[in-house]
């Protein structure tokens, strides 16, 4: 059979486009990097996300952080195609001041905050003078406030955003609390030393405290349930779609159910 030169080019212009197809479809991302706080937040993943996207074909690498600064950088910059371990409050204020192009796709589930003590056996114990550890990151710094605030310890200034208090919108301490804000995942080792400490449920759980050993847990509110990051450019692709529907899938609220109960969790986990 004879070809002629127009049917050879055109032969060749569609092998030429079928062979530029093939890459495209193959570049489809199957390998995911999430970062994730050390404790309940990285096992939470490890536990029950990482299973449910590597049955549908990812391969999925963890990485530990024991601060809350470098899971957003590592996700800005790249290291990372998604992290989990803030609240939305944080985020947006870490994005704001930091210029970075990272947003919320999906709420789960956190160990809730909780007041703890080597050297009282309740908060009705707490005496004049006695020193509270918190966080002193700003929006954790509020969190901590807003707790003691509602257990009536301190009083805050009329009219002030319980999100974004601080030091200075405490308006009444009548006990004349000693409050030392120092890094979260410090404030389990200050426990020989303070009267109480605010410590968040990831770094308690990770200090190798129990939630039942706080002498109080905060129901805690919508607006600190943790939430997954990622980039904005990432936001409808597949993978982080996937990611979405883990949360959401009944497979992943059994594992909560069995392996982290009294966690805080969005009402889609109830």
């Amino acid at each position: 059979m004879t070809i002629d030169r127009r049917t050879m080019l055109t032969l060749a212009l569609t092998l030429a486009a079928a062979s530029l197809s093939v890459p495209t479809l193959a570049q489809e991302k199957k390998e995911l990097t999430i970062g994730a706080t050390a404790g309940s937040n990285i096992e939470v993943l490890k536990l029950g996300i990482k299973p449910l996207l590597e049955k549908r074909g990812y391969k999925v690498k963890l990485v530990e952080f024991n601060d809350y600064v470098q899971p957003n950088i590592a996700l800005a910059q790249g290291a990372l195609d998604a992290n989990f371990f803030q609240h939305i409050i944080y985020l947006n204020r870490f994005r704001e001041d930091r210029g970075l192009d990272i947003v919320d796709v999906v709420q789960g589930p956190m160990a809730p905050f909780g007041i703890y003590s080597k050297k009282r056996k309740s908060l009705a114990e707490v005496q004049p003078g006695d020193r509270i550890t918190l966080a002193n990151d700003p929006a954790n710094l509020a969190h901590g406030l807003a707790l003691l605030a509602e257990q009536k310890l301190i009083t805050l200034k009329p009219g002030a955003d319980p999100i974004r208090v601080t030091e200075k919108d405490v308006a009444a301490n009548p006990l004349k609390l000693k409050l030392q804000p120092i890094e979260a995942a410090q404030i389990p080792r200050t426990l020989d030393d303070a009267e109480y400490a605010i410590v968040n449920g990831n770094f308690a759980i990770s200090s190798g405290l129990k939630l039942t050993d706080a002498l109080l847990l905060e129901k805690t509110p919508d607006h600190y349930m943790l939430v997954v990051a990622v980039k904005s450019k990432d936001k409808a692709q597949p993978w982080s779609k996937a990611l979405v529907e883990a949360f959401h899938a009944p497979e992943f609220k059994t594992v909560l159910d069995q392996k982290f109960p009294g966690y805080a969790r969005p009402a889609f986990l109830q």
